[in-house]
């Protein structure tokens, strides 16, 4: 009997793609920090997130937009953030009567004001429905960033700024922007924290002053 075929171990080599992509990630750090400060101090303001993705990219929109809404890892003031593929009637009205290229930028004209930002996320970084989401925010005066996977891209050209991932995996640049989206959230709860301290400090007493 032949010995049966050596098959490639997905999971070493998935590992390898991880392993990269968090090391990438690690160098860009800082640069999630002052996403999540940025849009910390946007939000608390009264401005707003949109997100936008098509496939494994929306649930990774939505679960983004589920923790600025809710919470994730300490109590804090709820966040307005609305991942535009969620509502299904308007996506279908909108797909019927405009085509699916319209899919969010039309939502992104309903919803967005300048001060917004729209979080753009594609593995490819170049759907056509997110780049004209994309072409429509800065039209109307929205700051435009993206996560996506390898550059160059047209989406990453597109956005005032960008994360790219550098992998040929789509699976690994997913899971990656996963861990940017828990990243991102940490940065916006530890300044919303800042904030709410500076603010307990000067609205607290001066100690050691009589009236």
């Amino acid at each position: 009997m032949s010995a049966e075929p050596t098959r490639p171990d997905w999971i070493h080599r998935h590992r390898a793609d991880l392993v990269a992509g968090l090391d990438h990630l690690a160098a860009a750090s800082g640069r999630i920090d002052a996403w999540g400060r940025d849009l910390a101090d946007r939000l608390l303001a009264g401005h707003r997130l949109l997100v936008a993705g098509n496939g494994g990219s929306a649930a990774e929109a939505q679960h983004l937009t589920a923790e600025l809404v809710g919470r994730f890892e300490h109590e804090r003031v709820p966040l307005a953030a609305i991942a535009l593929h969620a509502e299904t009637s308007s996506l279908s009205a909108i797909v019927n009567d405009y085509g699916q290229d319209e899919m969010f930028a039309r939502q992104v004209a309903a919803h967005g004001r300048p001060g917004d930002v729209l979080l753009c996320l594609s593995t490819s970084g170049s759907s056509a429905n997110v780049l004209v989401a994309a072409r429509r925010a800065r039209e109307l005066g929205l700051t435009t960033w993206a996560l996506t996977g390898q550059a160059p891209n047209p989406l990453a050209a597109l956005c005032d700024d960008v994360l790219t991932v550098p992998s040929p995996s789509c699976s690994a640049v997913q899971e990656i922007h996963l861990v940017v989206v828990h990243a991102l959230c940490a940065a916006i709860d530890a300044r919303v924290a800042e904030r709410a301290a500076g603010h307990a400090r000067s609205a607290a007493p001066a100690r050691g002053v009589r009236s």
